[in-house]
């Protein structure tokens, strides 16, 4: 897979603890990097939970693809999705950013972007949808549509 992040540009990430924009060169995505204002590591390999309140600022501040599961408690593929989606997240990151948002605590943003069934998982890229996929998906399935959506 290709890296999603050209490695001469500076790349801004948001951080999913503070929600602080870290603009830091791409080639140190792969060091383990840490926010410099709360100081937590910016990658950690697993899916940031979105809310309402900090959903616009991950997906439109990110210059990485980011990819959001719509997903919600009580939907039985969701549950079963959920190990590969933590999978990819592990393998994947810093090419993309992970981040699940529970369409039963958080409305707002899935009645936005017209989810009508769920799991469903959307690419975002400077704020806009690339790549949406409804259902449920392996590990393997996961990495090969990623792969084509272009992150």
């Amino acid at each position: 897979m290709n890296d999603a992040v050209s490695s001469s540009a500076p790349t801004h990430v948001v951080c999913g603890h503070c929600d602080s924009v870290v603009r830091l060169p791409a080639e140190r995505l792969r060091e383990s990097p840490r926010c410099p204002k709360c100081h937590h590591a910016l990658f950690d390999g697993k899916p940031l939970n979105l809310t309402e309140g900090d959903f616009e600022r991950h997906i439109s501040r990110n210059d990485l693809p980011v990819v959001v599961d719509f997903w919600a408690p009580w939907c039985g593929p969701c549950v079963a999705m959920a190990p590969h989606f933590e999978a990819a997240a592990r393998e994947l990151e810093p090419n993309f950013r992970f981040a699940k948002l529970n369409t039963q605590d958080e409305p707002a943003p899935a009645n936005r972007f017209n989810i009508r069934s769920i799991p469903t998982l959307i690419v975002f890229r400077g704020g806009k949808e690339i790549a949406r996929q409804s259902g449920a998906m392996n590990s393997a399935q996961l990495a090969r549509w990623l792969s084509s959506a272009g992150g």
